[in-house]
This record gives structure tokens, sequence and C-alpha cells, in this order.
């Protein structure tokens, strides 16, 4: 499951408490300061991470206050100290005592490497060490997943912008017990350093600059795709209706072969349109690829949120769904909007709900029933099961609204 810890070394002084409280209310994994004081004032509800030397995160000081000042740095310089000897800034407590839990180390060789892990292991029962690590070469990239083999953690920090270090990482420690933190800049990147190689990095460190990011970071450790409850429709009938515009939606995903996207003409029921990953005797398969239906209709996607198909283009999300309800996330790459004679489907629910869907009039084009079976479109008749879902929201632009919206 991915985390995420707080960085407060650079959260501006005004902002401090608001962060700290926002990181306790959101239930962040932990947070990191050089304060040791600070982090004793947590809840162990939070991994307490005391890192050596860095920006002070304490209370603010008035500006010109030379007294202050004078003794926050020598705080800092103590605080580096202790947090290499593995004792705590408070004072003779010992960092458990004090409320730490991670003492945060960086090391830049095998050998610094090396003694860390020992370290560890020689404090068995005792706060246990991270290792940070500055990745800039094959050498520190070769170390930093070396770091994943035998710490409880290990902070990376990458250099350079590009992704495939990370990706090299990990892969490397693929099978290693340690986790993986890495540095973001801003939560784009988060979102980013989280997909890497379809796992992402376990954790991410961040430092916000209001309450108000730690919050976004919040929603998006939490953001999932729902497993849908899908439901049988019975076909009433079919009608030609004539010549219209339909939508093909190019996604960048590779669908299976019982997976496809959810289409309606009414915003309280869908079908399940097939993708275009089953072989076609005139045309190569497109698995990237669903023929989706007349430009009106609703389809599904990320946050229960609905979108015309004339709406849908390139940057979209959408919902890939499967036979079996389960859900991903997937972008579209472009929409083709074409003029094709137009098939209009009828089917109902059990409890006699009307699930209405118009598609390109064509046999190529498919939708799916019960177990993934695959459907032509022109080949239904009265009677015929198909998958879909049923929303039990009326929608206003695309939102979930409880108000009184009749569709016909």
């Amino acid at each position: 499951m991915r985390f995420a810890w707080i960085d407060l070394r650079e959260v501006p002084r005004p902002q401090l408490q608001a962060v700290v409280d926002a990181a306790v209310h959101t239930r962040m994994a932990g947070v990191l300061a050089t304060d040791a004081e600070l982090l004793g004032t947590l809840p162990p509800t939070l991994t307490r991470v005391l890192a050596p030397g860095g920006p002070a995160t304490g209370t603010a000081q008035k500006p010109g206050d030379k007294e202050a000042r004078e003794a926050r740095e020598g705080k800092e310089a103590k605080d580096g100290k202790d947090a290499k000897e593995g004792k705590s800034a408070a004072g003779a407590k010992s960092p458990a005592d004090a409320g730490i839990d991670l003492l945060l180390r960086k090391f830049t060789t095998q050998e610094e490497l090396d003694a860390l892990a020992a370290d560890n292991r020689a404090a068995a029962g005792g706060t246990p060490a991270a290792g940070f690590i500055d990745v800039r070469d094959d050498r520190t990239l070769r170390l930093s997943y070396g770091g994943a083999m035998v710490l409880p953690y290990t902070v990376i920090h990458f250099a350079d912008p590009t992704k495939i270090p990370l990706e090299i990482v990990l892969a490397a420690a693929e099978s290693a017990e340690g986790k993986l933190v890495t540095v973001v800049a801003d939560l784009e990147e988060a979102a980013i350093v989280f997909d890497v190689l379809e796992r992402g990095s376990d954790g991410i460190l961040y430092a916000p600059r209001s309450a108000d990011e730690v919050f976004a970071l919040a929603r998006l450790l939490e953001a999932t795709t729902p497993q849908l409850e899908l439901s049988t429709l019975t076909v009433e009938s079919i009608r030609h209706v004539g010549l219209g515009d339909r939508v093909c939606v190019d996604t960048c995903s590779h669908f299976e072969e019982d997976e496809g996207i959810l289409v309606g003409s009414y915003s309280s029921g869908f079908i399940l349109c097939c993708s275009e990953t089953h072989p076609l005797p005139y045309m190569p398969t497109r698995p990237f690829r669903v023929n989706a239906g007349a430009l009106h209709s609703y389809t599904l996607g990320p946050e229960n949120r609905t979108s015309y198909l004339s709406e849908v283009g390139s940057g979209t999300a959408l919902l890939a769904v499967g036979a079996d309800g389960r859900t991903r996330r997937v972008v579209v790459g472009r929409a083709k909007l074409e003029s094709r004679p137009l098939l209009e489907i009828r089917t109902h629910a059990e409890d006699g709900q009307l699930v209405s869907l118009t598609v390109q009039d064509d046999w190529h084009v498919r939708v799916l029933g019960p177990g993934g079976k695959v459907l032509n479109v022109t080949e239904l008749q009265t009677g015929d099961e198909l998958l879909g879902y049923l929303a039990t929201d009326k929608r206003h632009v695309g939102l979930p609204i409880g108000e009184f919206c009749k569709e016909v």
C-alpha cells in the first residue's frame, strides 16, 4: 500500500502548525523533521523520522532576534550530531523515549551503507535507522537499491528529472523487504512516481507549502477505482434508427478480452461495450479501442463522474471495466467522430429499469454478456442477456446529484 511522509524542513514557518495538524488529520504515514522536540509531540499513529541538520522547524522567531537565532543554530548543530549518534535532541532520553521512530542517516559509499546496516542489527529493539541517498550516477544508483535490500526504509532523491533510474531501482529491488521512499517536488510528480512500472515507489517524501497540499496529497493516496456490481440486462428490442454520429474511443491502454467501457443513453444505466480485442475477418484487432456509441451517450469515468462521448478527447480519463466488475483508470489518446448508420438497443434490468444504448449499426460492433460473452450487436435478439451497470445517481454536468430527473 502506497504511503507518504511529510517533510517539515522546508515548510514555511507560518504554515507549520497547520501542516502538522493536516498530516495528523489525514493519517499520513509519517513526518520527517530536524526537531526532535516537535516530533515528540506527535501521536504514535505517525512514523516520526528524525533527520540530521537542515532548516529548523521549531517555533517561529521574531525577525532580528539575535539570541533566538543563535539558539536555533546551536540546536540545529546539536540535532545533527545527536541524530548521527542515535541520540535524541530532547536530552539524555533515548530516541524511542523521545518519540522518535526512525533516524534518517545519509550514505554515499558501500562502507557507509554496510555500517548503517550493521548498526541496525546491533540496535535490535532500539530505534532503527533509515538511509538517505542522492542518486546522481550509476554508482549511487546501485547503492540505492542495495539500501533497499538491507534497510527498513531507503529514501532516494533523484538528481535528474527522468524516471528511468527509478524504474531500474524498482526492478532491481523487486524482492527487497525494505521500503523505497522517493523524494518528489510536487503533487504532479507524486502521481507519476506512484505509476512507474505499474507498481511505483512504496512511498514518497514531500514538503508541502500549505495544509491544502497535504489534503490534496491525501486524496491522491486514496485515489482508487471501484469494484462495480454489474447487472444482467435483458434485450427488449433493437431498432435501426438511421444515420448519426458515433464515437470510437482510442485509449492509451491495452484492453483485456473481457474489458470495455460503460456507455448508455441515460445516466441511470449503462451497457458494457466490448473493446476491439477480438479478431475480425476484415481488419486487424485494435486492442486499445472501443466503438462506443452515439455522441450523445454517457460514459463512466473515475470518481463516479460521467462524460458525454462528445466531450471525450485526448487526455480524458475513463474507466475500463471487466466482466467481473473490476475497474481501472485508462487515458484517452483520441476520439474519432464519424457519421454511420445507428442501431438502438433497448434493455431492461431485473427490476424493470430501462437501459438504452445507441451504437453503430454494424456486425463488428460488440457488447459483452454475462461471463464476458462477446455479442455482435446486429445479431442481438429479444431475450438475450447483456452486462450493464445501474447507477442510482442523477447527473448534472457529469456530477451525481440528488434531484428529480427523468430521461426518456
